[in-house]
């Protein structure tokens, strides 16, 4: 897909790429990524919360012509586990063959990433993290030392940030690699250290698990650290809110998924643009306001605060398939792996079928704000 000429509706925004937690369902991200990168859509701000801080650092660190070659070694490896594939893909519409799947995941470990904790947590020495942990993710360090460049991650070319929870004080931080900070490989897996799966992980004295325990994504994070500049936000939410009544126990449990994650991610999404809105609505009182009112001091603070930039945020959302059920966050077998990447390269094309109200935002106005689910604009 080639580059439209946006250039004429004014200068580009800066292009934020906003990735939730969701474990297997990261490939999902992946394609939306090799969509947006053959249409010269890169990345300048990468936002990562779990698995999707995984896909973020295996961007930053990677020349823009070796990022999807990365990011598909990543998951061709994640997906070589033992599993029902090969001439039984065809059958991977049945309930039963994604359960072993996902069985086979919990119980072998997935390569390049984690191996069941020996001895079990229940022999390891009390307060260490193997006690507190099933599995033992030294394997997915060696995978982000291997195909991430540190580097070129902090070399400043694009801003990477990773949220994480701090386990004693229960307040979420963001890592990142700006204002002279670096970030390695103990920052990402602190951001995907999810319990009591995942041991916690060491950052300067403070121990860290999971950012998605408190928020799933990072959007507000974004909005609330940049109110000048314009952006346009490509948000890739793995866990969709609406869905069906569920017939089974086991699709009553993928339903409840859903629910707790995307419910945080309207949250977190649905209030920082109403407050951006209300900041719109603000400005334009102000600009009805008499110019002896205007101009006093109740007026000139209320501009300061209501100072906002144009943003435009495209939500793609991963449709989940009946037969995946609620273990779909940890069924990594190659086949659904393929049909997750490349269910994002498809969302993402579709959307980008409206690339110029996408990438010109700033066109309609200081502080102008524009929601597409997809492809439609909702707002």
């Amino acid at each position: 897909m080639g580059r439209s000429n946006v250039e004429t509706a004014g200068p580009e925004p800066r292009r934020v790429l906003v990735l939730q937690g969701g474990g297997a369902l990261g490939a999902y991200q992946a394609g939306v990524f090799e969509a947006l990168s053959e249409a010269g859509i890169e990345p300048q701000w990468l936002a990562g919360i779990s698995i999707g801080a995984v896909n973020a650092a295996l961007i930053a660190g990677n020349p823009p012509g070796r990022r999807v070659e990365r990011l598909r070694e990543f998951w061709m490896l994640a997906s070589q586990g033992p599993q029902i594939d090969g001439p039984f893909a065809d059958s991977l519409t049945l309930p039963w063959v994604a359960q072993i799947n996902a069985a086979s995941a919990a119980m072998f470990g997935v390569p390049g990433f984690f191996t069941p904790r020996m001895p079990p947590p229940q022999f390891q020495p009390q307060g260490s993290p193997g006690a507190i942990s099933w599995y033992d993710t030294a394997p997915l360090q060696a995978t982000l030392e291997r195909l991430v460049d540190f580097d070129r991650l902090n070399d400043g070319g694009v801003r990477l940030s990773v949220g994480a929870v701090n386990i004693e004080t229960g307040n979420f931080a963001y890592f990142e690699n700006i204002d002279g900070k670096r970030l390695d490989a103990r920052h990402i897996m602190a951001s995907g250290a999810l319990p009591p799966g995942f041991p916690p992980v060491e950052i300067d004295g403070a121990w860290y698990w999971d950012g998605g325990l408190v928020s799933n994504t990072p959007l507000d994070f974004v909005l609330q650290s940049e109110t000048a500049e314009p952006l346009a936000i490509f948000q890739v939410d793995l866990f969709p809110a609406r869905g069906s009544l569920p017939r089974t126990l086991a699709e009553a449990s993928d339903r409840e998924m859903d629910i707790r994650f995307s419910s945080r991610t309207r949250l977190n999404t649905d209030r920082p643009l109403e407050i951006h809105r209300l900041k719109q609505l603000a400005r334009d009182l102000i600009d009805t306001l008499p110019p002896e009112l205007a101009k006093g001091e109740a007026a000139r603070r209320l501009a300061e605060v209501a100072a906002e930039n144009a943003v435009t945020v495209v939500q793609l959302i991963y449709r989940g398939k009946p037969h995946e059920n609620g273990h779909r966050d940890y069924e990594f077998s190659r086949a659904t792996m393929l049909h997750h990447w490349q269910a994002g390269v498809e969302a993402a094309r579709s959307a980008l079928g409206r690339r110029d109200a996408i990438m010109s935002p700033a066109a309609a106005g200081e502080g102008s704000i524009k929601v597409f689910d997809g492809a439609e604009e909702t707002s």
